[in-house]
């Protein structure tokens, strides 16, 4: 068993109120351990998404308590969440959030400036070479394809060695082959370095390496692990 390093109790998310109140989370209590990749599956409009947001502090809880790496993270203020963040997870939004003036390559070197640290060359050959980006490195965003922005998006996510890896629909851009490059990097990451990885997505053919499995439904979490028959979906991708 590994250490905790996400928990939440009892968190729920409440937009509006009155009649045009929506609950988008109902109350969640939900943990995940070192060394575990976990997928959170279920339709667009579930609360998948707004579950993810709120574990990584963007959004704020209507009711409960998130704790990160032992942190009463919600009880932070934003100028300590945003560091906590930079030192802690990488975040994967849906949007690949890339400085639009910054080449490839300096999108990363950036985040050794913040960090105040020498640049780590071999590290970014490294993850470049596994995401196939290498080609890019001069590029500009809006010099990239949709697909192409993601995996810069992904790289960013994996270079702090983060122990905690949040992803909303990481591969919703790319191809198959490469969206199975991904999973692959992110259950490698989990193995080697006993990370944890949170993964929103729909595709079910991306669960297979997954250690648990969660269905999100109205706002709803139930752990799905022991249904899911992973065997066939495996079987059906060859």
């Amino acid at each position: 068993m590994g250490e905790t390093v996400i928990a939440l109790k009892d968190v729920s998310k409440i937009y509006g109120s009155g009649h045009t109140q929506v609950m988008a989370l109902a109350p969640t209590t939900f943990t995940v351990e070192t060394g575990t990749f976990v997928a959170i599956i279920g339709p667009s409009g579930s609360g998948k998404s707004t579950l993810l947001t709120v574990m990584a502090g963007l959004q704020e809880p209507t009711e409960g308590s998130v704790e990160l790496d032992h942190q009463a993270f919600n009880q932070l203020s934003e100028k300590d969440k945003t560091a906590f963040r930079f030192d802690h997870i990488g975040f994967i939004l849906q949007a690949s959030n890339l400085v639009p003036f910054l080449t490839v390559e300096k999108q990363f070197f950036l985040i050794d400036k913040v960090a105040k640290r020498p640049k780590q060359t071999d590290k970014v050959t490294e993850i470049f070479e596994g995401l196939g980006i290498t080609s890019l490195s001069k590029k500009y965003p809006s010099d990239l394809s949709g697909g192409e922005r993601q995996r810069v998006a992904i790289g960013k996510a994996l270079y702090n060695d983060a122990n905690i890896i949040l992803a909303d629909e990481p591969t919703a851009s790319l191809d198959s082959e490469k969206a199975h490059d991904v999973i692959d990097i992110f259950a490698k990451e989990v193995r080697q370095r006993q990370c944890a990885v949170v993964m929103v997505t729909h595709d079910l053919r991306l669960i297979t390496k997954c250690d648990y499995i969660y269905r999100m439904e109205d706002g709803h979490l139930t752990d799905v692990t022991s249904k899911i028959d992973r065997e066939k979906i495996a079987k059906s991708l060859v």
